[in-house]
């Protein structure tokens, strides 16, 4: 069964975009004595991913000045890695992700970090570039948020007004992560494909609007589709929805073929690209779905990017 597209994608609600970043230069979000200077220009290596983060990292402002040249732009990326990071190993260790909201680092890092990757997603120069100047860990990484969020930017168009969407904050990341855990374990759809269509669709349950083509919920279901998966569960509660999601994969062709079974849940291969991307990310290091669940609401327009949620809104 063919899924209309979703409001959401189909106006690049969640896609990648140059953002215009405005401001003075300021300290790097993990170091303080990070600059934003091209680490390159005097011969210099890229910071080494397996240092330890500072105790009093210099967090970013929510709007924080981005660099736009290569070397400089790979310092405040690979810096910034390594800070979120060590943010939210701390977060973990807290034993506080089944609760909201998350801590102030961990949101204000992920955003500037989720800021740099829409830089780099619109410019496939200065991705390749800046990709070939981090260290292997992180280089590993960024290339799937890159290569995820450029196939989503060169397929859809920025909106020229915007959309009246409806926001509200997500679940706990712990209570989402569990609601994975059970669908991949009643279906076999692994919980990382799971959580990077949620990621995608709604940013973890953020948008809480109906697309223009009529999808609901926090995982986008038409009502026929839903009608057909959804098990009897309530479209818009977020425990049913990845159920019924899961079960739609399951039976287009998961796990067996996910690019066939995502193609169904959405037939663009943008969007299975992205899909895929994502979810071989959380697949290589499982916590980096805590920094996903942090991605914020950007709506890409011809003026440039609007973002909907997150620090300072």
């Amino acid at each position: 069964m063919r899924r209309t597209l979703v409001a959401l994608a189909a106006s690049a609600v969640l896609l990648p975009a140059c953002t215009d970043g405005t401001g003075v230069e300021r300290a790097s979000p993990a170091t303080a004595g990070a600059t934003g200077a091209d680490p390159t220009a005097s011969g210099s290596s890229p910071p080494d991913a397996s240092s330890p983060a500072p105790a009093t990292p210099v967090l970013p402002e929510p709007d924080a000045w981005i660099p736009r040249r290569a070397g400089a732009l790979a310092r405040e990326l690979e810096t910034t890695w390594v800070a979120r990071r060590a943010a939210v190993r701390r977060w973990l260790g807290s034993g506080d992700t089944g609760a909201w909201p998350p801590p102030d680092d961990v949101e204000l890092l992920v955003l500037h970090e989720q800021r740099i990757y829409r830089v780099l997603a619109a410019d496939d120069r200065l991705a390749a570039i800046v990709l070939g100047r981090l260290g292997a860990s992180a280089a590993r990484e960024a290339a799937s948020n890159v290569r995820a969020g450029g196939a989503l930017y060169d397929h859809f168009s920025p909106l020229k007004e915007l959309p009246d969407f409806r926001t509200r904050p997500p679940e706990p990341a712990d209570v989402l992560r569990r609601y994975f855990d059970q669908a991949q374990k009643r279906f076999g759809v692994d919980w990382e494909v799971l959580a990077a269509v949620m990621l995608i669709e709604t940013r973890m349950g953020r948008i809480v609007s109906n697309s223009s083509a009529g999808a609901q919920g926090p995982m986008q279901f038409i009502p026929s589709t839903w009608a057909a998966y959804g098990l009897g569960g309530d479209v818009r509660e977020e425990r049913d929805a990845i159920l019924g999601a899961a079960n739609y994969l399951s039976a287009s062709g998961a796990p067996s073929d996910y690019r066939q079974a995502l193609f169904h849940y959405n037939p663009v291969p943008a969007y299975v690209t992205a899909v895929t991307g994502y979810a071989n990310a959380m697949e290589r290091d499982p916590d980096l779905f805590y920094a996903y669940y942090n991605w914020q609401v950007f709506v890409r327009t011809t003026r440039g990017d609007v973002r909907l949620t997150g620090p300072g809104l």
